[in-house]
């Protein structure tokens, strides 16, 4: 995987274009998607090896992407700790018995790789398919994220509970952000160890946190698991939503490659982290419900502005939104794949 555009440019080389992939690349914008999506649940999807293998691939096989994501879920994490949880159409994920007392945290589990094999064996399927073509990225949720879901019981618009613990108890919270840090760890390393050939942190609701708060609750679990990392050859990628922001706070965690959303112009952000770090990103996702010359016009302008530069991935700052029409993505891939600089 060496010779991967992806890899390369994730370990802060020159490519000859950007490589790229999106998140959310394996989603409900794909029919091919909900025809696998209408016969089984989510958690079916994500704990069948052979159904997380066939979905992962639908964007290799029909977008020719540059690096295929693992199709799992953030919160598999949570479950495996001891979340009762359950995905419900127009609602989203539900943890049945949420963490909000010191018992509640203390009934939380940490050795539990085992729930996790799952994932292992998938990711042995999935590289099959493969067959060394692209790389392949494996994922887990950071622990703020997942506390907040803990904590929260599912999604939150205001993420009220969460910070009142992180406020009023924050020793509770430290303690429930290490266990699941731990977990991370374990997790990704369990990834590696399966063959995953690249990491990826989401801390998807980090933008909620303020600067001091995202410093002691968030950025310093990211330190710790990256630091646990067996990461030889293995790049790994820190993402937030709020990237623009605390990337470079983000740097100091050491990641590889910082993926950055799109409230910030990209060459400036890779000018503030240190020289040979990546950068990944940073479109706005819904540049992708726009006409053809507008996708056209801001992934040139996006490009000609990062010309020259080492370490940089195409993707979104975000994920794939549902209803964008599958040929805008499509359109946007052999774009890039076409472009040289």
């Amino acid at each position: 995987m060496k010779d991967s555009l992806f890899i390369k440019a994730a370990f802060g080389e020159t490519t000859g274009r950007p490589p790229v992939w999106m998140m959310r690349q394996a989603g409900r914008f794909m029919k091919e998607y909900w025809d696998i999506k209408n016969k089984y649940s989510f958690l079916e999807m994500c704990k069948t090896p052979e159904l997380a293998a066939d979905v992962t691939m639908l964007p290799v096989n029909l977008l020719d992407i540059d690096a295929a994501i693992l199709f799992s879920d953030i919160l598999v994490t949570g479950e495996a700790m001891g979340g009762d949880l359950s995905f419900t159409a127009n609602i989203g994920p539900r943890f049945a018995n949420p963490v909000r007392t010191q018992k509640d945290i203390d009934n939380l589990q940490v050795n539990v790789g085992d729930k996790l094999q799952y994932v292992a064996d998938a990711i042995k399927v999935i590289q099959q398919r493969l067959n060394g073509k692209i790389p392949l990225i494996g994922f887990a949720g950071a622990p703020f994220t997942v506390m907040s879901y803990l904590v929260e019981g599912g999604s939150s618009k205001d993420f009220k509970l969460t910070k009142l613990m992180l406020h009023n108890e924050p020793a509770m919270a430290h303690q429930l952000l290490s266990k699941i840090a731990q977990v991370t760890a374990d997790y990704l390393n369990l990834q590696i160890a399966a063959g995953v050939n690249a990491v990826q942190i989401f801390d998807s609701w980090a933008q909620a946190l303020a600067w001091d708060d995202y410093k002691e609750f968030s950025h310093r679990y990211i330190v710790e698991i990256i630091s646990k990392l067996n990461r030889k050859d293995i790049p790994v990628i820190s993402f937030c939503k709020g990237s623009s922001v605390f990337a470079p706070l983000m740097a100091e965690a050491k990641p590889d490659v910082i993926s950055i959303d799109w409230n910030i112009d990209l060459l400036d952000i890779k000018k503030r982290i240190p020289q040979g770090m990546a950068v990944q990103g940073n479109l706005d996702p819904h540049i992708l419900y726009a006409d053809k010359t507008v996708i056209k016009d801001r992934i040139h302008k996006l490009f000609e502005r990062m010309r020259g530069e080492p370490g940089f991935i195409f993707n979104l700052g975000h994920g794939i939104m549902p209803d964008i029409p599958f040929d805008n993505v499509k359109y946007a891939v052999q774009l890039i794949k076409e472009y040289s600089y």
